[in-house]
């Protein structure tokens, strides 16, 4: 039996992401899954071998080279098939590990580059180390066409490396699990104590900067001031921005924000919102966009590479320029005061979804690469 290889940062990443391909390489192949210890339990259920090491999310050079070291051995000893990464800092450690042990297929996702919001010497160092990650993978997946327009043009990946599976995305979005529920609308909502009749703007995802964070408050923080019946809706976890800031920032209308830290069914807020909102800086192409346009919500994003893929603006939701907080709260409130566009555009942005982006697809296509790569 073939063996593959997933490498991780988090278990976070291989539940939200990779659960599916995991279980269906499982049917075929020795599946092996490395990723550091935090929240285990997201892990269970699946039908692979799992090797925890001590993957600090943060730079940290001394412990990198003992991860670095251990994944050498590691892989040296199991003599994987295929080692698939996922993440910048288990991209390059994976990558330099399977290229040392000598694994003949190595396989790199880029999900999104953390160095596009960077500036100056840092933004030359993180550039190199993902050229380095490109230069090591024998094959490189992209999860939208776009990333893969900016990557080449940057000078990260040779034209015609890397491959867009399907229309994209890193794991299509679930049906089944992601679609609109009138019944779990109405109780989150009486839980969260949000009024039924609420317009409710979500955001799902870290707060953080690079996610737009401070611009979203102070848009809201507009907004609620024209508008007493909106409410802002944060799930997600706390990291250079903190909700504190946000409370802050929209102190005369705090008491309609909302925020839950975590939650291991986002599908539920998103059948309770009314619009998504991604005012990100950097993405590969956000899931959150497209699993909310299943449950029928559409987004207001910034015109960035990634969500130029998940969006069709004007049609699934509104784009303007990131960083741009007059033109977030004007798209805002676009689809705030107007309902039928809310429902259209959430019909479409369903139907897109689906038809592009099913999970089955992208599942199937990452399955077929293994085939054809290990056929050769």
């Amino acid at each position: 039996m073939k063996k593959i290889c997933y490498v991780a940062t988090i278990p976070a990443v291989v539940n939200s992401f990779l659960r599916d391909h995991i279980q269906a390489a499982a049917e075929f192949y020795s599946v092996t899954i490395v990723c550091n210890f935090e929240d285990q339990h997201l892990l269970d259920g699946l039908n692979a071998r799992i090797n925890f090491l001590p993957i600090e999310r943060k730079p940290s050079p001394s412990k990198d080279l003992q991860v670095l070291f251990k994944l050498f051995k590691f892989f040296q000893n199991e003599r994987f098939d295929i080692v698939h990464t996922h993440m910048p800092k288990t991209g390059l450690l994976g990558m330099l590990a399977a290229k040392f042990a000598g694994v003949p297929i190595r396989i790199n996702t880029f999900h999104g580059e953390v160095w596009t919001t960077r500036s100056g010497w840092q933004r030359k160092v993180l550039k190199l180390l993902d050229q380095l990650v490109s230069l090591l993978a024998t094959n490189i997946l992209v999860v939208s066409p776009s990333q893969q327009t900016f990557l080449v043009k940057e000078g990260i990946l040779p034209l015609g490396k890397a491959n867009v599976i399907g229309s994209g995305s890193i794991c299509g979005v679930n049906p089944v699990r992601f679609h609109p529920d009138s019944d779990i609308r109405f109780t989150l909502r009486n839980n969260l104590g949000i009024a039924q009749a609420a317009i409710v703007i979500l955001f799902v995802g870290r707060l953080n900067q690079d996610k737009g964070m401070l611009d979203l408050a102070n848009a809201f923080n507009v907004i609620a001031k024209q508008n007493p019946n909106v409410i802002l809706l944060l799930v997600g976890s706390e990291e250079d921005v903190s909700f504190s800031q946000i409370q802050s920032i929209c102190e005369a209308v705090s008491d309609r924000l909302h925020y839950v830290s975590f939650t291991s069914t986002p599908e539920h807020y998103m059948a309770a919102a009314d619009i998504f909102c991604l005012p990100s800086y950097r993405e590969g192409l956000p899931m959150t966009i497209l699993e909310s346009a299943a449950c029928s919500i559409p987004t207001v994003a910034s015109r960035i590479y990634g969500i130029t893929d998940a969006v069709e603006d004007g049609k699934t939701g509104i784009l303007f320029t990131a960083g741009d907080i007059a033109g977030l709260t004007q798209a805002l409130l676009k689809l705030i005061d107007d309902v039928h566009l809310r429902q259209e555009m959430g019909i479409a942005a369903k139907q897109r979804a689906l038809e592009l982006f099913p999970s089955h697809k992208i599942t199937a296509g990452v399955m077929a690469l293994y085939s054809e790569l290990l056929s050769n």
